[in-house]
């Protein structure tokens, strides 16, 4: 019997047609959430759409850049990524903080947020690390602990802008990564153990998250204070019916929210395209999900499964918390809801892993010639 050989596959349509489909709908949003606040406050109502266009040309070409890269390649640059990465964390530090965090890096009109590309590098150096050392996956300190503990570098660097929710997105993401690379459950739940307290604390220490932790279990008690943005969101979702308003026809987006084309721009979809309109944006991302773990399994090597799946549960689960948040499910947290959400760095990160998961889609395992 011959050994299994790798062929050369066409990209997955499913995933690329599911990407497409909701990078045009984002973008028509966008337009849609901001054009009155562009108006009222630049003076341009087509400000945010050129902007978001651009970027949607850029990131374009980067996935398709991507997807013509050989993945394996990435292995030999896991650590420069994420040395550099660790240093545009660092400079975002002593930049002049925005809407109160230090997260953008400014470069004339352009300002990146590193934090975007973290999430990425973590889950390349992850699949890395534990594609070399899986026969390691037994101990606790070389399985667990040092992975975990690297990637938490870029945790903690990613919560002193401040941020809570995207450290919270990324070691979800790793713990699944563990999961799948085949790790004990009790050193899994050894891991979610010490990481609980932490989060409890960093919730409870600062006032501004206590409110929207309180917000979040009692939203319409504090309507003109902390609960005033959920509660507004969750006004727009029951306002939108099983058919919606109508595109351009939210009210949420009339200045009832500062800026609803960033964080909550998933409650004006709601509202003007309803149930059925969030229904096939919901399932836009699940076909991701779906098409991403089918990747993953007929991935040629450790290396591409843990990369694939990763790359997957990091744009569904981000997906899933901006939603939930969104809709009074998770309390509030600044997390964007990926190819919605107005900003450059979060759609290029993302269509650069999408990049990825099509390239490990054309490199699939052949059957075993008989």
């Amino acid at each position: 019997m011959k050994k299994p050989t790798r062929r050369r596959a066409p990209i997955d349509y499913a995933l690329f047609g599911a990407v497409m489909a909701l990078l045009a709908i984002g973008v028509v949003m966008v337009y849609s959430a901001s054009a009155i606040y562009a108006e009222k406050t630049l003076g341009r109502p087509f400000y945010f759409l050129q902007r978001q266009l651009l970027w949607g040309v850029i990131s374009f070409c980067a996935m398709s850049s991507m997807s013509r890269l050989d993945y394996n390649r990435l292995r030999e640059w896991v650590m420069p990524i994420f040395t550099v990465t660790g240093l545009t964390l660092v400079a975002a530090l002593f930049f002049p903080e925005v809407a109160g965090a230090k997260r953008w890096i400014r470069i004339g009109p352009i300002g990146l947020q590193p934090a975007e590309f973290a999430k990425l590098a973590s889950i390349l150096f992850l699949a890395a690390y534990l594609d070399k050392k899986h026969s390691k996956l037994g101990h606790f300190l070389q399985g667990i602990a040092l992975p975990i503990g690297v990637v938490g570098v870029l945790l903690v660097l990613i919560g002193m802008e401040p941020d809570l929710g995207t450290p919270a997105l990324m070691f979800c993401v790793a713990v699944l990564m563990l999961f799948v690379a085949g790790a004990r459950g009790r050193s899994i739940v050894g891991a979610l153990a010490l990481a609980a307290p932490i989060v409890a604390v960093e919730l409870w220490r600062k006032p501004y998250r206590r409110a929207r932790l309180l917000s979040f279990l009692h939203p319409f008690e504090n309507i003109k204070g902390a609960g005033y943005q959920l509660s507004q969101s969750i006004l727009a979702v029951g306002l939108g019916g099983w058919t919606g308003k109508g595109f351009g026809a939210s009210k949420l987006k009339l200045l009832y929210l500062p800026t609803p084309h960033t964080d909550f721009i998933f409650p004006v979809v709601c509202e003007e395209l309803g149930l059925l309109g969030a229904a096939v944006v919901l399932a836009l991302f699940a076909t991701i999900l779906i098409r991403g773990v089918r990747i993953a399994r007929a991935a040629p090597n450790l290396f591409g499964t843990l990369l694939a799946a990763g790359i997957s549960f990091s744009i569904v689960l981000q997906a899933f918390f901006n939603i939930a948040m969104s809709i009074g499910l998770l309390p509030t947290k600044g997390i964007p809801l990926p190819f919605f959400s107005y900003g450059g760095s979060s759609l290029l990160s993302t269509m650069l892993g999408i990049g990825v998961l099509l390239n490990i889609s054309r490199q699939t395992r052949a059957e075993v010639l008989k």
